[in-house]
């Protein structure tokens, strides 16, 4: 099941065929994000110049003053933990609740294990060069390096996506040619990024990501992120319950939908480290 979580969240950005850049990232961490429904948002439409003064009154004045005013909340810090329900549906597979507790060092590790009646049935781990999965129950083990994915789904997959996806954060940096609207209690930042347009509404009452919206030109395959039930962790709103829907076509012209849910009970950002222990006994065949 934590190769399930994991590569769930490896198709999430599988959902699209473009090649997304590698950052260069500051050793930092990230939170996990959230979310169960999207907020009601209807079309997104540009700011009436008409309404010039109005718009500058909150927050947004045009185009280009607007990417400069409104401010995104985002979390950082050294280490997470996390102990999470984790649910998947697919037309192959079909698992709700399933008990999971994160550790996360900033730009580094992303540490998960999975619990079933009291005992852990398997552990992953996540690090900026592999991926790593234990299946404890039939001991054997996965492994993953990003090359192999990204051939395997025609993507350039790496730890910095996977990261923001999970902490919430915007998972694409700022384009120069992006834009804000503004559209009821959101602002909403659309870029191009590559083959993908990309919208990201942000809560006015906020300012944190509450939707992620991107559709890939040629295909018109679309993923959704919805961010909910915000609270306090430290300084930093967090969302507790993250939603994510992918709407794709197969080869053979198919629509297949896959959603994904990531409930926190309980969520803590710490200065020092929760421990990664990972071993893979010797007894373990790799499957991969």
């Amino acid at each position: 099941m934590i190769g399930l979580m994991a590569m769930s969240l490896i198709w999430f950005t599988a959902c699209h065929k473009s090649r997304l850049s590698k950052s260069t990232s500051q050793s930092s961490d990230r939170d996990t994000t959230l979310i169960t429904r999207s907020p009601e948002i209807g079309d997104s439409s540009a700011v009436d110049t008409s309404a010039a003064d109005t718009s500058a009154a909150s927050g947004v004045a045009d185009a280009s003053e607007s990417m400069r005013e409104v401010k995104v909340n985002e979390v950082d810090f050294d280490y997470l933990t996390a102990k999470s329900k984790f649910s998947f549906k697919s037309a192959k597979q079909d698992f709700d609740n399933t008990n999971v507790n994160i550790r996360m060092k900033k730009d580094s590790i992303i540490w998960l294990s999975v619990t079933g009646v009291g005992l852990e049935v398997a552990r992953g781990i996540i690090t900026r060069d592999s991926i790593v999965f234990m299946d404890k129950i039939h001991r054997d083990y996965f492994v993953f390096n990003y090359e192999q994915l990204s051939k395997q789904y025609n993507f350039d997959l790496n730890f910095d996506l996977l990261q923001s996806v999970i902490i919430g954060n915007m998972p694409f940096e700022r384009q120069e040619n992006g834009r804000f609207l503004k559209e009821n209690d959101f602002y909403i930042l659309k870029q191009l990024v590559e083959r993908l347009e990309v919208d990201n509404y942000i809560a006015e009452k906020n300012q944190k990501l509450s939707r992620l919206r991107a559709t890939e030109v040629p295909t018109q395959n679309t993923f959704t992120l919805d961010y909910e039930d915000f609270r306090e962790v430290g300084a930093y709103l967090f969302p507790f319950t993250s939603l994510i829907s992918l709407n794709v076509l197969s080869k053979e012209q198919q629509k297949l939908e896959t959603t994904m849910r990531l409930k926190h009970s309980k969520v803590e950002l710490v200065n020092q480290s929760p421990g990664f222990p990972f071993n893979v006994p010797s007894s373990y065949k790799r499957k991969r």
